[in-house]
């Protein structure tokens, strides 16, 4: 045996059956800071380690129950499925790639849709769920966005779109692109409706829904330290052949270049929501 494999100490073998191991789901490390919490306090925490202020990403679920009042809402449009309309194939079908989607994540796509109250307030958040292949736009999420401004108009309701996606949906092709054309003239019929939209841009938010809705907001809001932008910063940098500004395309960058009115921590989100929806009203 090699000298630098032998154990130097004696007594520190334990057994299997000695050995304890915390549950799946019970422990968290932070990525940014490497602080090791409880899954239980993390919730407590809105997601936001208490050390750094590193907001972990979350999907619709977590920001309904930390936007709507008691977590009491009504999902709209739940019933409406992908379809595979180009037969497209890459290293697998992408019928087979949605069907296997849909099982791991539990969702039928990459958007849902909920109406509820905001500290008494009215509000329909359509929110994107990047744990759906990427938070990707494809049909379903341009026609949720539409049906949402639909409601929006006939109830007379303020809308909110809370983006974190890695773009259009290239399995879907000209049919995933033409949703960024879509989703903008709904939005004119909105604010033709003198109806109240907020865009909540978080991390990441980039791609085609940078380029449509996301950016179009009568408030564009985004979490602390979000990656906003159209291409990456990389492809960018080989492009321009230049180096990039210290923290390009950052939540703070874009604050600081006039390209958001707001930075709202997702501890103080509901009550500067609800701020915003009563001085919409007035």
């Amino acid at each position: 045996m090699s000298s630098w494999f032998k154990r130097i100490k004696q007594g520190i073998n334990t057994t299997t059956s000695e050995k304890k191991e915390a549950p799946d789901g019970l422990w968290h490390k932070c990525p940014n800071c490497k602080k090791t919490t409880t899954v239980k306090d993390l919730r407590e925490h809105y997601y936001v380690c208490d050390k750094c202020n590193y907001h972990n990403r979350i999907n619709s679920a977590e920001y309904f129950e930390i936007i709507f009042d008691n977590n009491q809402y009504e999902e709209l449009f739940p019933n409406i499925y992908p379809k595979d309309m180009l037969g497209f194939q890459d290293l697998k079908p992408y019928g087979e790639r949605l069907k296997d989607a849909q099982k791991r994540s539990g969702l039928k796509d990459a958007m849902r849709v909920g109406v509820g109250k905001v500290l008494g307030n009215n509000l329909v958040i359509a929110c994107m769920d990047f744990a759906f292949i990427g938070g990707s736009m494809g049909s379903v999420v341009g026609e949720k966005i539409a049906r949402a401004i639909d409601y929006c108009i006939a109830h007379k309701m303020p809308l909110m779109v809370i983006s974190k996606s890695g773009g259009a949906r290239m399995m879907e092709s000209a049919f995933s692109l033409m949703q960024m054309a879509k989703t903008s003239a709904k939005l004119t019929q909105l604010a033709s409706a003198r109806q109240p939209y907020i865009s909540m841009m978080t991390d990441p938010t980039t791609g085609g829904v940078t380029a449509s809705y996301a950016m179009l907001g009568d408030l564009n809001i985004a979490e602390p330290n979000a990656l906003i932008g159209f291409a990456g910063p990389r492809v960018i940098k080989e492009t321009i052949k230049k180096d990039l500004p210290e923290g390009f395309q950052s939540a703070e960058f874009l604050l600081e270049h006039g390209f958001l009115d707001l930075i709202i921590d997702r501890k103080e989100l509901k009550q500067q929501l609800a701020t915003l929806l009563q001085l919409f009203k007035n």
